[in-house]
């Protein structure tokens, strides 16, 4: 049976596939977020969005609830229906099995092991199926998995609140509050549906953040948090490293001061300085250089631009076990690393001024979304880098005024390839959210 003809109520209820998708959206593991209503007589006698955790998948958990009403209705999927024997069983043969007549989906998955053969399958079995119906609204609550599975890195976004005169914060303040307690609640339900968030060793020190998720009710859904921390200063008695052990952190250092990063295993009397120079970084490699076969190619990565590297805090800090200034013998790094794992800090050893090598590694251990929130010289890496996917400028009526830190983007600049997807008015606050077209 060939592609299906879209009907005028396809779209009503693949809407309310979608919404019932977002439920569980950042939840689900390394799966995607699965929304599923089955529909006869036009009326919904089952619906189900993918289990927390990833599992069971949404279709047979509609499937059931619809029972013997499925047997000639219509599935509304917001993904193909998995066709492999994973885990679970194939949610194409389910659909089958139950004797669903027609299968309506948005988005064909891009898994090597699932992309046409769940159609294929279905339209084997005499199941006429359409398909792209809404695909770019599905698209938004499955952009993690999506870029996952394309690009083998998570798909990020970038989250900036902006004064009224061009700042993100101001030195030597630690936190500033710049948008109101509207668009803050907003921030913490973006929190809650994405699976790690990233600051720099910067922001980590001077604001001492907690990057977990407040709202109440929604404290579970705190993300995986991520430092990018080149000499491992994160002190011991910051908030990250004090709720290590209930919400996982990773700091991200320098290959340079691992233990085995050490010729033949000998460990240097003195670390070597890890903060590039300006020379240094003019004459890097562009990221998917031949001439730089240490560094994956990705799919999307540069488009030949060159990652600006974020320079260490200046400035010492007392107390080098506790952190907060850089190690400078092999005997102080050890100590350092010993004591951020024993309070339960995952240690990964990978360039952190790469996000082209880092993304890769952050997607091997089923991070799927991040959200880069803290710093002006961290977001300014990941554009330079052309590896932001979507942009959530906040724009906010506050004026810092002297000493303010200047955002690496102002609504005026918003680089080349985004589109505008949308205004948002949180009290006085005002979001516009652009997103990267493909």
């Amino acid at each position: 049976m060939g592609e299906g003809i879209a009907r005028p109520e396809d779209e009503r209820f693949m809407a309310a596939a979608i919404r019932l998708s977002r439920w569980h959206t950042g939840q689900t593991s390394t799966n995607p977020s699965v929304g599923c209503v089955i529909v006869r007589d036009g009326e919904i006698v089952g619906r189900a969005v993918t289990a927390l955790g990833g599992r069971p998948h949404a279709e047979p958990q509609a499937l059931a609830e619809a029972g013997e009403l499925a047997r000639g209705a219509t599935a509304y999927v917001t993904l193909e229906p998995c066709s492999h024997h994973g885990k679970t069983p194939p949610c194409a043969e389910a659909l089958i099995a139950y004797g669903v007549g027609r299968v309506v989906i948005s988005v064909t998955d891009p898994d090597v092991r699932v992309s046409g053969r769940g159609i294929s399958t279905l339209r084997d079995a005499g199941i006429e199926v359409t398909t792209g119906v809404l695909e770019e609204e599905a698209r938004q609550p499955l952009a993690g998995y999506l870029t996952r599975q394309t690009k083998n890195r998570p798909y990020v976004t970038l989250k900036l609140a902006v004064s009224a005169d061009g700042m993100i914060g101001r030195e030597g303040v630690g936190q500033v509050a710049i948008t109101g307690p509207e668009a803050r609640a907003q921030v913490q339900a973006l929190r809650a549906e994405t699976d790690a968030i990233l600051v720099g060793i910067g922001t980590a020190i001077a604001d001492d953040p907690l990057l977990t998720v407040r709202t109440p009710g929604l404290e579970a859904q705190s993300p995986v948090r991520i430092v990018l921390d080149p000499a491992l200063a994160l002190p011991l008695t910051s908030k990250l490293v004090e709720t290590a052990k209930e919400v996982p952190v990773i700091v991200v250092a320098s290959e340079e001061v691992s233990p085995l990063g050490s010729e033949e295993g000998a460990a240097p009397s003195v670390l070597p300085d890890i903060s590039p120079t300006m020379g240094e970084i003019g004459k890097a490699l562009a990221p998917n250089s031949q001439d730089n076969p240490s560094l994956p190619a990705t799919a999307d990565v540069g488009r030949g631009a060159t990652p600006q590297p974020i320079s260490p805090p200046v400035g010492e800090m007392s107390g080098r076990t506790e952190g907060g200034a850089a190690p400078t013998d092999r005997t102080d790094m050890d100590t350092r690393h010993a004591a951020l794992e024993a309070a339960g800090v995952e240690i990964l050893y990978c360039n952190p001024y790469h996000p082209e090598v880092l993304l890769p590694a952050l997607a091997t251990r089923g991070i799927s979304s991040l959200l880069v929130e803290g710093g002006a010289k961290t977001a300014k890496l990941f554009l330079e880098a052309g590896l932001v996917d979507r942009i959530q400028l906040y724009q906010a009526p506050v004026v810092i005024g002297d000493g303010g830190i200047e955002s690496p983007l102002q609504p005026t600049d918003i680089p080349s390839g985004f589109a505008h997807r949308g205004t948002y008015i949180f009290g006085a606050d005002r979001l516009d959210e652009y997103e990267r077209e493909n």
